[in-house]
């Protein structure tokens, strides 16, 4: 039932999917803080395992840069928008295929397949049960060769308290705030569908494996979380908007800057 649900939700939200990352300014942090990330770590080329990537908004901005890449995602609508799209630019001889699957079982592909893994925009976060979490981690990491980067993000559960607060204050009270705040599980009903929301150490535990090194954890938005409307205002001045980006990649991997940005993002190296 849950990932029907989950399903449905991006079946619906195919197209909002795909622009929410260049929205505007502010949601831009994301897409250019995961980039920044990945044109620090990733191989110079390679193959890479984008899973749970929606629509493809990273995949093309990979197979752009020159690598080649495999789609998974669980919605067949988003990866009938992301064929679309690439064939638009251009782009069929990097995008090696589109698999529907689940990041819980990725035994479509052998050990040691990927160059590089993926999986961000908070795939992960829709993963609700515990053990099939670990499993969604261990599967991640047997994709990918030694010596591979595997970067995950998801999203947070002391911002989306935050959310609660700014413009949800009826939810204050209900059950399912107290189950958000105890466990960050939420269970859809109330403009999002079924989630879980990380604390940052329960993110790096999930990856602190014998057979994976943790490099750096780094908060997407960063200090900007939440922050729109001034986001918005400084991003219109260019020299303003260059002093918030260098102060915002100078703290961004900060531990209170990481639990508290709206998406916090992983990355690890197996051994």
């Amino acid at each position: 039932m849950t990932q029907s649900l989950i399903q449905q939700y991006y079946t619906y939200n195919v197209l909002a999917e795909w622009r929410r990352l260049v929205h505007d300014p502010y949601h831009r942090l994301e897409l250019d803080t995961t980039l920044h990330f990945l044109e620090q770590h990733l191989p110079p080329q390679g193959l890479v395992l984008d899973a749970g990537g929606g629509p493809g908004r990273y995949t093309v901005e990979l197979a752009q840069r020159g690598y080649d890449v495999v789609l998974l995602d669980f919605t067949p609508a988003n990866l009938d928008f992301a064929r679309r799209r690439v064939a638009r630019l251009g782009l069929k001889r990097r995008v090696q295929g589109f698999v529907q699957g689940s990041i819980v079982d990725l035994s479509q592909f052998a050990d040691g397949t990927f160059d590089a893994v993926i999986c961000t925009g908070g795939p992960l976060s829709h993963v609700l049960d515990p053990l099939d979490r670990e499993q969604a981690v261990g599967e991640l990491v047997r994709v990918a060769k030694q010596g591979a980067p595997l970067f995950v993000s998801v999203m947070s559960r002391l911002s989306v308290l935050v959310v609660v607060l700014q413009i949800s204050q009826t939810e204050l009270g209900l059950p399912h705030f107290r189950q958000l705040l105890e466990t960050g599980d939420y269970f859809g009903g109330y403009g999002f569908t079924t989630c879980h929301f990380f604390l940052p150490e329960e993110l790096r535990g999930l990856f602190t494996r014998p057979d994976l090194d943790i490099l750096e954890m780094a908060g997407l938005e960063g200090l900007a979380s939440h922050q729109r409307k001034e986001i918005m205002q400084i991003a219109r001045n260019p020299f303003r908007w260059q002093s918030w980006l260098d102060a915002h990649y100078a703290t961004c991997t900060h531990p209170a800057v990481v639990g508290t940005s709206e998406h916090m993002l992983i990355i690890c190296r197996k051994k």
